[in-house]
């Protein structure tokens, strides 16, 4: 047995341990060497736990579609032994992942006439959508919602292998032909929260419904039926709709009170993935690691095998660099960006200067009479901060209090203001946040300003003995400029697991999002928040991403053969990174232009990406050379590919040679990087483009051919860029972009290019 024992017999000796301290862990197991004895996978991994421990619960999940292997309750002796295992790939601890927390349509031009597309018309894309199904991965569903009423909705298709689950407050007949799955997963948040586990367990009920709102304000961003006369109390008044309102919504509920566990999650996508979900969007993520490690990763490698176009949030944590998750290239990294839709208000000085902010405070206000002014002139960040039981009533009590925003909710800061006497809040953003503006349901009159008021603000505060102040608010306004503007809290590149790939992908609304929301609690998300709500206003990649999803619906309704790589590479490609005011796109951080490190290719344009004209695709076989390109073994490879006779005999030269719709250039030690991409032709017989490069002084880019004829509809043809860092140019460390573009009359197909110097 050459020194590694087989498994049962691991399994035997583990019986004197079974009773010790136990975590979930994810076991990866060799798919091909299962046994004959044993039916299925299956009944393999369950005899082999039954003799592993002594509880028959061990076994939390058996993944059969999204990862070859399962989840159970493990002891560290227990692991040890499996990782023993000749069948044992890798036994990896469960990962905690996190949330990534009406105009929308009208801003994508998706209330408007669409036109001729490819021959066919806005309403027979609409008309097919009705075939998409959708499957989000969040918090659940409120079924009860309008955005998931089935009124005029066909019969569900034959295809579908999805159910609704029962719970103790969910029936399956709450589920209709819009909402036509509901599944929940949580032996992995239940295990973390046990008695043997590490989190403290709050009572939560086991059911596919939604307690916390952002699974039915995603699930409905995506593709929420229209409901008229849709707002928060009163802002953002109008019809409420998702991007797909004829696809089919499937929820699957894997994020619980705590976060959301991976173990659940690919239990989640394993699932999805058989009930036959045609797009999958998921608004949560981890930080960056290796795709082998990466749950979401691996699972989303499944689903697009399988023709299922994965979108992911890319996280909150901008404006910091290299702060992205989900960057893996098979998946669509989808960033924020505003609307041009705001709710002004404003705080008056006793100096009498007006200053402008946000907020969806909607209660009788205080009046115009003006008040005290606080602030902790000593700089004790907590209570600068208004964090829980950091303001001294006596100093606040009748007071507008300024909170500093960063580290505890900002609606929070508003119920400690509140609670401990005071009458308002100003919410001043600091350099972190810079201008960003995020406007929030506060339970006190609230304004919220950009980092450069907050400090005239505080100065004024400082230098004036007696400083008041006064808030009004003014409801809703549209037609904002400049806008799209790059929020500051959107995750940031550049990709840190594969610095050759261009991440985030593209950018979507992600900034105060009116969607569909649960009612079983208030606005806020605050226990205080006693207030009932049908629809809600929210922020974030979270808002982003299920933006995207709902537009690829629509592109899967209107090109069903096109593979999820050809759908992620005409979004990409046909994305604008001009403003409304035909400026190049802002970033909220700071006021400066954006740039693709915060962007991506632009901000999405479903019009464009209709018709894009030539698309880059790539095939499992060359995502399985890029991944053999990596510092990878066999195994991990394996691990994400799920296929046993992995040689990796075929490999980029590169990992930026993949055929990724962008361009990331890394100048290490060379001077010199060669990447060479092939395009498919969607468009027209016949067509032509020409290529058009941004010129940068210290790169010289060259493309070759310079020409592309494509004669046939399907034609494929390469084309190879050679980029030279200039002689002299001193940029270790340092970044630039540009873009390259091939054009002809009726098309645009352009690249961004991001270049970076790490040591020359």
């Amino acid at each position: 047995m050459d020194g590694i024992w087989p498994l049962a017999a691991l399994l035997l000796l583990s019986l004197s341990i079974s009773t010790a301290a136990k975590q979930a862990y994810i076991v990866h197991m060799k798919h091909n060497t299962k046994p004959d004895s044993f039916p299925t996978h299956h009944d393999w991994y369950t005899a082999s736990l039954q003799s592993l421990a002594s509880t028959p619960d061990s076994l939390l999940y058996t993944y059969t579609n999204a990862f070859d292997g399962f989840a159970a309750s493990l002891s560290d002796e227990e692991v040890e032994l499996l990782k023993q295992s000749q069948s044992v790939v890798g036994v990896y601890e469960d990962t905690l992942y996190s949330l990534h927390t009406t105009r929308t349509p009208a801003f994508l031009g998706l209330n408007t006439d669409l036109g001729p597309l490819d021959g066919r018309h806005a309403s027979d894309i609409n008309q097919a959508s009705k075939d998409v199904i959708v499957g989000v991965l969040d918090t659940g569903i409120w079924p009860e919602s309008k955005s998931f009423s089935d009124s005029g909705m066909p019969e569900i298709p034959t295809r579908w292998k999805g159910e609704c689950e029962s719970g103790p407050d969910f029936s399956p007949k709450l589920c209709n032909k819009k909402l036509i799955g509901a599944r929940y997963f949580s032996k992995g948040y239940n295990m973390a929260s046990s008695g043997r586990g590490y989190l403290k367990k709050r009572k939560e009920i086991e059911s596919p419904r939604d307690r916390d709102g952002h699974g039915t304000h995603t699930a409905s961003t995506a593709a929420g039926s229209q409901v008229a006369n849709a707002s928060l109390l009163g802002y953002a008044s109008g019809t409420a709709r998702g991007m797909a309102t004829h696809a089919r919504v499937a929820s699957y509920k894997v994020c619980w009170t705590s976060g959301c566990f991976g173990s659940d999650i690919l239990a989640g996508m394993d699932r999805a993935i058989a009930d036959g979900v045609d797009v999958l969007s998921l608004s949560l993520g981890g930080g960056s690691a290796p795709y082998y490690r990466d749950t979401i990763a691996i699972g989303a490698f499944t689903a697009m095998e399988r023709g299922i176009f994965v979108s992911c949030s890319a996280g909150n944590s901008g404006p910091s660099i290299a702060s992205l998750a989900n960057v893996a290239p098979w998946i669509m990294t989808v960033g924020a960006g505003t609307l041009d839709r705001d709710f002004p208000a404003f705080a008056v000085m006793g100096n009498k200067k007006r200053f402008a902010g946000v907020s969806l405070y909607s209660g009788a206000g205080m009046g115009g009479k003006p008040v005290g002014l606080a602030y902790n002139k000593g700089g004790n960040s907590t209570s600068n901060l208004c964090m829980p039981g950091s303001l001294e009533p006596k100093l606040v009590r009748g007071k507008v209090v300024i909170c500093d925003r960063g580290i505890n909710p900002r609606v929070e800061k508003g119920a400690v203001v509140r609670d401990a006497g005071g009458v308002g809040m100003i919410l001043a953003n600091t350099a972190e946040s810079g201008e960003e503006l995020v406007a929030d349901s506060h339970l006190l009159p609230a304004v919220a300003v950009g980092r450069k008021i907050g400090d005239v603000i505080r100065e004024y505060v400082k230098s004036d003995p007696n400083p008041t102040a006064v808030l009004s608010f003014e409801g809703t306004v549209l037609n904002v400029r400049p806008s799209p503007v790059v929020a500051a809290f959107s995750s940031r590149g550049p990709n840190l697991v594969t610095r050759e790939i261009l991440k985030p992908d593209l950018i979507g609304p992600g900034v105060n999002i009116l969607a569909a929301w649960s009612e079983t609690i208030g606005p806020t998300g605050l226990e205080t928040d006693t207030r009932k709500i049908e629809f809600n206003i929210m922020s974030g990649t979270s808002m982003s991403c299920p933006h995207i999803s709902g537009v690829a619906a629509l592109l899967k309704a209107a090109h069903p053969t096109w593979s999820p790589s050809a759908m992620k590479s005409a979004l990409m490609t046909t994305a604008y990174v001009i403003d409304n005011t035909n400026s190049s796109l802002q970033d909220a951080a700071g006021s400066a232009p954006s740039s693709p490190w915060a962007h991506g290719s632009g901000h999405v344009d479903l019009h464009k990406a209709l018709s894009p004209g030539l698309v880059y695709d790539i095939s499992t076989d060359e995502y399985i050379a890029f991944l053999c390109s990596l510092d990878y073994t066999i195994e991990h490879v394996q691990a994400i590919v799920k296929r046993p006779n992995i040689t990796c005999s075929r490999k980029l030269s590169n990992p930026g040679d993949l055929n990724y719709p962008s361009f990331s250039v890394v100048f290490a030690n060379n001077r010199v990087v060669r990447y060479t991409r092939e395009l498919t032709n969607v468009g027209a017989a016949g067509s032509t483009y020409e290529v058009d490069v941004t010129r940068l002084p210290a790169v010289q880019v060259t493309v070759n051919p310079s020409k592309l004829v494509f004669k046939n509809v399907g034609d494929k043809l390469r084309y190879t860029v050679t980029f030279v860092a200039k002689k002299g140019a001193s940029l270790t460390g340092r970044s630039e972009f540009g873009a390259i573009v091939w054009r002809n009359a009726q098309h645009q197909v352009r690249s961004p290019v991001a270049y970076s110097w790490t040591q020359l």
